[in-house]
């Protein structure tokens, strides 16, 4: 599993991040992947989707089957209208 978390500093602004409409998508260029947040059975999207509250942290996890997703690796972060570039693997 990779995580991805970020704190919200502006929450009117983080509100596409929380949104369950927008599916959130990781992707490494490198490995030529794209993960997406799964949706279990009894658990649901493995992601937090409250209303975002500035100076709060948030989070989802990606699966990394086969681990092609590597530490170091640069990728992007796609949510919605919401997009980070070049987030480094650690």
């Amino acid at each position: 599993m990779i995580r991805f978390s970020c704190r919200v500093i502006d929450a009117d602004k983080a509100k596409t991040l929380n949104d369950k409409k927008a599916e959130p998508s990781l992707i490494d260029p490198q490995a030529g992947v794209q993960l997406v947040v799964p949706s279990l059975e009894q658990v649901g999207q493995l992601r937090q989707s409250s209303t975002p509250e500035a100076g709060k942290s948030y989070w989802m996890a990606f699966p990394n089957k086969g681990r092609l997703v590597k530490r170091g690796d640069r990728v992007n972060v796609a949510i919605g209208h919401f997009r980070a570039d070049g987030l480094v693997v650690d």
